[in-house]
């Protein structure tokens, strides 16, 4: 009788896990000081006002105590961490022109190609800058800027100044004190009053380098009846040592304003992944989050909207796979305001080989947000018993007049369901793996085409010879 197989292969990263030298690249020195921001803010040039914040972030850091309510992270040790790497590359606007190297990188995660085929823009960063940057002549035509963050600084100061870190404050928590300190790359979009950008800007996001940590500020202004889609991407390949993101994303959506923003992470899992993600609407504004999280040993990931105009609406749509030696803690936070406002959030969390998904979520029902309505949709599924998955939902509703719904299913693979597809010709393995693809389809119809299928790759590969 052959060998029952009861084991679960790890992911084959291979797509993600080539390396590149870091010949001739600058890196600051390892640790946080004033020096070693100081170092970083000369290098990007920076305003005084610039300069100024980081050093005032860097004392609200080290103010600050670590999260204690979620996974730990007691062996990031940020005196290991290189703040700041820059490749031996400026930023160009033809391919032709970025480094051999670094072009093989993005050619191999499909870039160039999403971008020939589907995108109206893409910028490419590698480890702390950006190294190409391309917008449609069309888009430019419209009025639209989309450049990274340190040429905003420059062309578009009093945009950047006006907004920057204004709706995530160093002061949130510590971490994203210490983006404030060490940010570096990222994107900056500003859409014109009543503008519609047809197809997708996207950002993509690779860390080389061990050891280091990648620190993107993400803008996106979109004014008044205005209308944008913005895909983010992010992969780093696997190393011995930790590595950390901790990125922030600042989204203003305007009166009327319409904006979409898609999110596959697929960091490795060493990773820690402290991610801040943000948006505020004004009256009858959308934002619509659509997220997908695979990668990271830990993550600390929950975008946040504030619904301060009346009428104004949230969408959150998320999926989170945990495999073995990961505990990935993701959920939303919604704060209703205005009157009218609506939310729905509908998550999905699947964990295997001893991973695990904790869903977290904060609803706020402020005394002003009359006949406010919001729906939170959270289902686990978990793939053999010494997986784990927790829901922690939090209701904080501060009016009578609300209608506030919540749903929470946790369950495993129904054997009756294999036993079905395996009496119609399907093996066991392939049995789950479509019962898996089946769970998280509602979100990957809402990714555009060529992340829904990265997204549904990644869950064939973590479901390779998985039987339970």
């Amino acid at each position: 009788m052959a060998e029952e197989k009861t084991t679960v292969e790890d992911i084959d990263r291979s797509l993600y896990d080539f390396k590149d030298s870091e010949e001739g690249f600058y890196k600051v020195n390892e640790g946080l000081t004033p020096e070693i921001v100081e170092q970083i803010s000369k290098e990007k040039n920076d305003p005084d006002w610039m300069r100024q914040f980081r050093l005032e972030s860097l004392e609200v850091y080290n103010s600050l105590k670590v999260p204690d309510w979620g996974p730990d992270i007691t062996d990031l040790n940020m005196d290991d961490i290189v703040t700041y790497v820059r490749p031996n590359t400026g930023m160009s606007a033809k391919w032709s022109e970025v480094p051999e190297d670094i072009k093989n990188t993005f050619e191999r995660l499909g870039i160039p190609e999403a971008e020939r085929k589907s995108l109206a823009g893409v910028g490419a960063q590698y480890d702390s800058e950006l190294v190409y940057h391309n917008v449609k002549e069309e888009v430019l035509e419209q009025g639209v800027i989309y450049t990274d963050m340190e040429s905003a600084l420059r062309d578009n100061e009093e945009k950047v100044r006006t907004h920057f870190m204004k709706l995530v404050p160093p002061t949130d928590h510590k971490f994203a004190a210490l983006h404030g300190a060490v940010w570096s790359g990222g994107s900056f979009v500003y859409v014109p009053p009543g503008v519609k950008v047809e197809i997708p800007l996207q950002s993509y996001f690779r860390l080389n380098a061990p050891g280091a940590g990648q620190f993107e500020h993400t803008l996106i202004i979109v004014d008044e009846g205005a209308d944008l889609h913005f895909i983010e991407g992010c992969s780093a390949p696997k190393y011995n040592v930790n590595n950390l993101h901790a990125g922030c994303v600042e989204l203003f959506v305007g009166k009327n304003a319409h904006l979409r923003y898609s999110t596959i992470e697929n960091w490795s899992k060493n990773m820690y992944n402290l991610n801040t993600k943000r948006a505020i609407c004004e009256e009858g504004a959308v934002i619509e989050w659509v997220s997908g999280s695979f990668g990271s040993h830990v993550s600390y990931l929950y975008p946040m909207s504030i619904l301060k105009g009346d009428s104004s609406r949230a969408e959150f749509t998320g999926i989170t796979f945990a495999g073995k030696g990961q505990n990935l803690d993701t959920g939303a936070k919604i704060v209703h305001s205005g009157k009218n406002t609506r939310s729905v959030i509908s998550t999905k969390s699947i964990s295997k080989d001893g991973g695990i998904s904790t869903y977290r979520s904060a609803i706020v029902v402020q005394e002003s947000a009359k006949a406010a309505k919001s729906t939170v949709s959270c289902q686990s599924l978990m793939l053999d018993d010494i997986s784990r998955s927790d829901t922690v939902p939090a209701m904080d509703i501060r009016t009578n007049d609300a209608d506030i719904g919540h749903e929470a299913k946790i369950g495993r693979i129904s054997d009756d369901a294999v036993f079905y597809l395996m009496s119609r010709g399907v093996s066991e393995e392939e049995a789950r793996a479509m019962i898996v693809s089946g769970f998280a389809d509602p979100v990957s119809k809402e990714l555009p085409l060529e992340y829904a299928v990265e997204m549904n790759n990644l869950i064939q590969l973590e479901m390779k010879g998985a039987i339970g």
